[in-house]
């Protein structure tokens, strides 16, 4: 399909077009947004491990043989932390995406070719990479809640084995299309 020349064009068709084409630049805001959101994920993500190791590191000998579920605490507390920095990955991922779709390559980006992540060319390629990361984020949500749990019945355990089993089922047939 051929363009038209500036000749074959009206002035309201050129006028109109060129202010849909800059319509483009809003999405400028949602990467901004996206992306100071997934900072400060990283920075709250930072914090909750800085005061778990705080609240529930043990700190003299004695606090280590009482049963006081120090490391079951600590660890749905890291894990917790792993979530806000899964989620920042998500958000940083959709900003970056969403820039270069609609407003320009990052180039400074592409100057290192180790780094592939920001390799979207449309928009299921930037839906799949979002897709991924989101399943690492409730898979880890699972892991969490799955640490405060507790098992009263071996129909639990049941549930529980299953559970991890469709989730490893996911993962597989999610890496097994991508290849």
């Amino acid at each position: 399909m051929l363009l038209k020349s500036k000749n074959e064009q009206s002035l309201i068709e050129r006028v109109f077009e060129s202010l849909l084409w800059k319509t483009r630049f809003v999405v400028v805001a949602g990467v901004i947004f996206s992306v100071l959101s997934a900072v400060a994920l990283f920075l709250i993500g930072s914090y909750e491990i800085i005061m778990a190791l705080i609240e529930y590191t043990p700190i003299t000998q004695s606090d280590w043989s009482k049963d006081n579920h120090f490391h079951a605490n600590l660890l749905v507390k890291l894990i917790g932390a792993i979530d806000l920095y899964l989620i920042g990955v998500v958000l940083m991922i959709f900003g970056f995406g969403i820039y270069e779709l609609f407003i320009s390559k990052i180039d400074i980006a592409r100057e290192d070719k180790s780094i592939s992540i920001l390799e979207i060319e449309n928009l299921d390629e930037l839906k799949n990479k979002i897709i991924k990361v989101i399943i690492m984020v409730l898979i880890v949500s699972f892991f969490e809640r799955v640490l405060e749990m507790k098992y009263e019945s071996p129909l639990d355990m049941l549930y529980f084995a299953l559970s991890i089993f469709g989730l490893s089922f996911g993962v597989y047939l999610i890496n097994k299309n991508s290849h």
